[in-house]
């Protein structure tokens, strides 16, 4: 007998819309939404009026494996993030050994087969000598190409200029870009080490990693892109400054496009004081009125994805002595859905739109097949959430392997009831429901 899923009583958000009905799922895909369904043989969830939406496909994590194992993989990262409503990811090439190989691709994809518990793709990452795996990769193989214009680990800074040239002019599917200025930053590196030795206060992060040395990356790669007529991807903006680069309007309309992450629109300069390295990140969290541009632009459509960055490391790591050995990046998926609910909840955008940049946005931007929104006959990724019931983030609480959030303390205004992965209910309450299901995501883009 199909296998059956009745979420009853919900205020459905999709597409740009809110509506009260019901949404029936049969062996993993949409049945049918809207209006009263009914189903002998199905499990029901009274949804009782909370927010129905797609599951947050977030296009940017770093889940550590293999490699970096002792503080994050696959499966606890995965399931964290299932907890926090995102049914798919996207994750980084930085890992040991790193994804810069086509073999390497599938051999991350045979690692998460029957471990992760949402539906996942990995990027290929380029290199200043790997152009011939770049050409080639297809456009429909997974979902893109990450290079680091800007200080990275090991061989994937990319910063040979005929490189760049190749891989802008020569690949066939999305580039997506780390833009960040190294010759700036390891100036400003040099200008702090001369006063304060190693031990640089965490408030000089966002002078280190400047905005020049955002816009000078930035501006960089938009205008190779537009000089190639590349797919580019921008990730992770954060100041106001850049913005000027990219136009506002829908994605089908664009060849460049760009995303702002959780943290850049939550934190600010302000937050290293009680924070400090805990928020540490690259590029840096800098002015509130950098944050606040963010807002707006996503809120103008200038901006068109939410993602989250997602990158854990331990705590013992992040509380190294020299500001030099202090890791970038946080732990973020487990709240980054009702951190970006923090926008609504403010008044930036209202909630379909919130929606549009969490799910269906990237789904148009990547070419995901039958993903990312509330249609008959799409797989069925859901999350159930409501808005009205505020959480507490508490360490005790939070799944990561890292074993911390850089959110302890603070109350966040929605919280995150049930999530459905490929049809299957895998977690409501605070608890978890059989085991990871997560499929290799599809793609077909022309």
């Amino acid at each position: 007998m199909p296998r059956a899923l009745l979420i009853a009583n919900a205020r459905l958000v999709n597409e740009g819309e809110e509506k009260h009905g019901d949404l029936l799922v049969v062996d993993g895909r949409i049945a049918k939404v809207g209006g009263q369904i009914s189903h002998a043989d199905a499990e029901v969830i009274d949804a009782a009026g909370r927010v129905l939406m797609p599951g947050m496909i977030d296009d940017q994590v770093h889940f550590r494996e293999p490699g970096a194992t002792h503080k994050a993989d696959l499966a606890t990262e995965s399931r964290a993030a299932v907890a926090g409503g995102i049914t798919s990811f996207m994750e980084m090439p930085n890992t040991n050994p790193q994804t810069t190989t086509l073999d390497a691709v599938e051999a991350k994809f045979a690692l998460a087969a029957g471990r992760a518990w949402g539906n996942h793709a990995f990027y290929l990452g380029a290199t200043n000598d790997n152009i011939d795996e770049i050409r080639r990769l297809g456009p429909n193989q997974t979902c893109g190409i990450k290079v680091f214009m800007g200080a990275s680990t090991g061989s994937m800074l990319v910063d040979d200029p005929q490189t760049l040239e190749m891989i802008f002019r020569d690949a066939q599917t999305l580039i997506a870009t780390h833009c960040e200025d190294t010759p700036t930053i390891q100036a400003n590196e040099e200008r702090f080490r001369a006063e304060y030795g190693d031990a640089i206060p965490m408030r000089f992060h966002p002078a280190i990693r400047s905005e020049e040395a955002c816009w000078k990356s930035s501006s960089f790669a938009v205008g190779l892109a537009r000089r190639h007529a590349s797919r580019l991807h921008v990730l992770h903006l954060t100041t106001a400054r850049e913005l000027e680069l990219f136009e506002t309007g829908p994605i089908p309309g664009k060849r460049i496009t760009a995303e702002a992450c959780v943290h850049h629109l939550y934190f600010s300069e302000a937050d290293y004081e009680n924070r400090g390295t805990l928020i540490k990140c690259n590029p840096a969290i800098k002015t509130a009125a950098d944050r606040d541009g963010l807002r707006a632009a996503l809120a103008a459509d200038r901006l068109d994805i939410i993602a989250t960055d997602h990158a854990p490391h331990t705590l013992d790591e992040k509380g190294a002595a020299s500001y030099f050995k202090q890791p970038a990046g946080l732990p973020l998926v487990q709240h980054a859905l009702q951190m970006a609910l923090e926008l609504v909840h403010d008044g930036v955008m209202p909630l379909p739109q919130l929606v549009h940049k969490v799910t269906h946005a990237a789904a148009e931007m990547f070419g995901l097949v039958e993903r990312g929104y509330l249609r008959e006959g799409y797989w069925a990724d859901l999350v159930l959430v409501d808005v009205e019931r505020p959480q507490t983030v508490r360490r005790e609480d939070v799944l990561y392997k890292c074993g911390w959030s850089p959110l302890e303390g603070d109350t966040l205004r929605s919280s995150i009831v049930a999530t459905v992965v490929n049809g299957e209910l895998k977690y409501r309450d605070g608890e978890f429901f059989g085991a990871a299901n997560g499929q290799r995501l599809a793609f077909a883009r022309r």
